[in-house]
Parts: C-alpha cells; structure tokens; sequence
C-alpha cells in the first residue's frame, strides 16, 4: 500500500503565550542600625517568583531575622551586592535612604520604604526626584475598606513587643526588679497605665491583661476609648485624661506605654518624677518625644539597662518592633506579597497607582515632583497633584 497517496500532513496547532514583564525586585540590607526589620522571608520570595518576579538580595541583608543567603538562594532569589540590589525596577528598603544609594538606583525605579518623615534627609529626598523614583510610603497605603494594612500590623506587633519585653526587664532580678506582671494567687498584679487607645494600645492591653496586669487606658478620644472598650471587654480601665487621674495612675504604674493619639502628649518632669523607681516605658509614637526628661533606648541596639529599685534614673524604650524583627518580617511578607500581585494585575506601577486611591495617597515622589506636602517643605518646594500626571500618562 502507497500510505504518500492516502495521508496528508496537516498543521498542528503550536502552543504560544504572551510575554509578560517581570518586575526585578531588589532588597538591599537596612543602611540604619536602628532598622532591623527586613520586608521579606525566603517563603515570601518564594511566592515572588513562582508570581514571575525576579528577586535580587544583598548578601547577609537578612541577617537581622536569622535567615541565610543559601534560604533565599533556595526560594529563587540571586545573592548579589549592594549596587546589584539597587539597580532593579523596585526597591523594598524600610529605612529612609541615603542620597547615595539613591544615586545607584535606575531613573524611574519604585521604591517601597516607610514615610519616616523626621529622617528623610533633604538631599535624599533631592535625589529622589533627580531620578525620578516612584517612593511609596507603605505606611500609608490603604485597602478599599480604608484600612492601613502594613501601619496597622507593624502597629500591632509594637503593642504586643512593648508587652513582651516589658515583662522580661521586670523578671531581671539583676536589672529589673524581679518581678512577674501578674497571674499568681494571693500576690497583687503589676499596673500597665496606656496612653491612646488605637490598634497597639489594645494590642499592649490585650498581652498585658493575658500576663494578668492590672491595665488602665487613657485617651481624650471618648469615641476611640468606647470602642477599645467593647473590643477588649469590661477588664479594662478606661478614662479620659484628666490631669489628676492620670498622675494618679502614673504615680502606681509598673509599666507606662504611650502610643500615637490625635494629640500629641508631653509627659512633664514633675509628673515623671511621681512615676516609681523601676517603672518600664515606652514611646510608640513617631515623635519619640514624650517624656523630654527621660533619656531614650532604642530597642533594636539596646544593651540591658539598670531599671531596678536602686537605679539612678529612668530610661524610655522606643522602637519596640525591632526588638522583634522575625515576627515583624512574617507578617510585613503577608502584606507585601499582595501588594506586589497588585502590580501584576494591573499591569505595571502606574496603572497601579491609577487604579488604586489607597495607593496613590502613599506616593509621595513620583517621576521627578514631590506629590506630599510634607516631603514637598522638607526640600521648599511646591507639592504637585498627581492625579495632573496620571491623567495624562
């Protein structure tokens, strides 16, 4: 049999696929001793990847959180230096950077980094627009619901943190006063007097209670109080700062946490010097200057510091999230990775931005203009709307 006279070849369809870009993401080390927090695990660059994204990070920038250069190898990323890192589309660096790491990243690059506002230097922020940088400002990005995911968790880890140490300086029987915040039977639980009433006032009330502290929360927001009070329950001890009331519960606190309020508040000499010897505080709030009296610590390169009974003065901790930096990177991944998905679906970071206000109200340069206003008197210039710019991009 002739098979030439009785089979024709036929075309055979041929798989075929649309490129899509791949965003370059760089994750340089903290270039801030005070900065110990790192934005993603192995796990979370893992998922990166498989998403199409190539990941590039400064050898030994993870060391902070105990994580290896060969865990991120694992996961997919490239192990590189420090100019290596800076030269990808987006920079992840939570620190605020330095004019020259700036200089070494690609013109019109994204930069995620926190708002910082008091350590953006005015060079910096010069450079960021000599180059064009997109800086977003993840503290201030918004879901649709209007919520601040990566404020509000990075806030929440600071509650528990403070809590957390509080307890282990108490419990020094060298340092401390050798104490346990409460829980044992027959023996008077430690006070926890809070100022504010947010998301990490109830996460430091809600680990302190879980101690078995005696917790008191302060706040001029009636409103914001009520609410902190339903979610917590009838445990706690709710006022509004009335001068005396609150001397009153500093005067008896082992531990006094101050966290952001709508107000900012100064905690007076004389009031300071009502507080006992061995009291533990801490300042949440970005001004971290709450107790002008009181010299400060910051957590993320704090050696043990004398808070018993006989010590000479009294300290403030501050930064409590960096004395925490695994946790924090874990959950910061959480966050990051769906935001960075965002960029895919939108198909690049202007459209992003364009279709997505939460994200867009976190710009704060954008290809060459300062676009908060913020930033904008930092280096005397005029904020510009950016809406002007996305509308004709």
């Amino acid at each position: 049999m002739n098979f030439d006279s009785h089979y024709t070849p036929a075309e055979q369809p041929v798989a075929t696929a649309h490129a899509r870009h791949v965003f370059s993401i760089g994750l340089p080390a903290s270039a801030s001793p005070s900065e110990r927090r790192f934005p993603l695990t192995p796990e979370a660059v893992g998922i990166l990847v498989e998403r199409g994204f190539s990941v590039d990070i400064e050898s030994g920038a993870a060391e902070p959180i105990h994580y290896t250069d060969n865990q991120y190898a694992a996961a997919g990323a490239r192990i590189v230096d420090r100019a290596t890192a800076l030269r990808n589309d987006i920079v992840i660096h939570l620190a605020a950077m330095k004019q020259t790491d700036i200089r070494q990243m690609r013109r019109g690059a994204l930069l995620f980094t926190l708002f910082d506002i008091e350590n953006q230097s005015f060079d910096a922020i010069r450079s960021l627009l000599q180059h064009g940088i997109i800086a977003i400002a993840i503290d201030l990005i918004q879901d649709s619901q209007g919520n601040y995911p990566f404020a509000d968790i990075l806030a929440e880890i600071d509650g528990r943190a403070s809590i957390a140490t509080a307890s282990s300086l108490l419990a020094d029987s060298i340092h401390g006063k050798g104490i346990l915040l409460g829980g044992v039977a027959g023996v008077i639980p430690c006070e926890v007097t809070i100022l504010g009433s947010g998301i990490a006032a109830c996460a430091a009330a809600r680990s302190a209670a879980g101690l078995g502290a005696l917790v008191r929360m302060f706040d001029d927001d009636v409103y914001a109080l009520r609410r902190a009070s339903r979610e917590l329950g009838s445990w706690l001890v709710g006022s509004s700062m009335h001068p005396r009331v609150l001397d009153s519960a500093l005067r008896t606190a082992d531990v006094v946490i101050v966290t952001p309020m709508q107000r900012h508040v100064s905690i007076s000499t004389e009031s300071v010097n009502l507080m006992k010897r061995g009291v533990i505080t801490f300042d949440l709030t970005e001004s971290r200057n709450t107790f002008p009296s009181i010299p400060y610590v910051d957590l993320a390169h704090a050696s043990p510091v004398d808070n018993s009974m006989t010590a000479p003065r009294r300290v403030c901790y501050t930064n409590a999230g960096s004395a925490v930096p695994r946790t924090a990177a874990m959950a910061l991944s959480d966050t990051f990775t769906t935001t960075l998905y965002n960029l895919i679906s939108c198909e690049g970071i202007t459209n992003a931005i364009k279709l997505l206000p939460g994200l867009q109200k976190a710009v704060y340069t954008f290809l060459g203009k300062a676009v908060n206003s913020q930033i904008a008197a930092k280096v005397n210039t005029r904020r510009v709307d950016i809406s002007i710019y996305l509308t004709l991009s």
